[in-house]
């Protein structure tokens, strides 16, 4: 349904409504809800974001990068404090200002990650073992916890 279409339809519910005709039955013909408000859609964004990163602030950040090419977030972000900013933005704010306005390529890791979780080559071995603690025992002195029991999957 286009927006005009949309308008109107809400426009003919809010008429039967102000008629006279039970709310609950407009709602139900309509197949909408009672609360229904206005006759056009609203936008969610909101009005104002208190803690955005003033434009000043934004274009200082681009300029830097543009002056200082091999510069990260990281470094900006520290020469941003160095230099007396009140409110220095962090890395993570920096490095979205500098993505967003392109000064950022992606490239591939140099050492990719390698997780020691289970893989396919070697099942996962979590929960193999179990050992609870059992009796204390003193020994010239010294005291030491001697396992209860052990167990192994395939026993119990």
């Amino acid at each position: 349904m286009e927006v005009q279409q949309l308008a109107e339809y809400r426009n003919r519910a809010v008429r039967e409504g102000l008629g006279g005709f039970p709310i609950g039955d407009v709602a139900a013909r309509y197949d909408t809800s009672r609360q229904t408000p206005g006759l056009l859609d609203r936008s969610r964004r909101p009005r104002n974001s208190p803690t955005r990163l003033s434009a000043d602030v934004e274009a200082e950040i681009c300029e830097l990068r543009r002056r200082h090419p091999r510069w990260g977030a990281r470094r900006i972000s520290h020469e941003l404090t160095a230099h007396g900013l009140e409110a220095a933005p962090s890395r993570a704010t920096v490095h979205r200002v500098l993505s967003r306005n392109g000064l950022v390529r992606t490239q591939e890791q140099q050492n990719p990650r390698k997780y020691a979780g289970a893989s396919a080559n070697r099942p996962c071995t979590r929960g193999r073992w179990t050992w609870s603690a059992g009796s204390r025992w003193a020994t010239g002195g010294s005291a030491r916890w001697s396992p209860a029991s052990t167990t192994t999957p395939g026993s119990s």
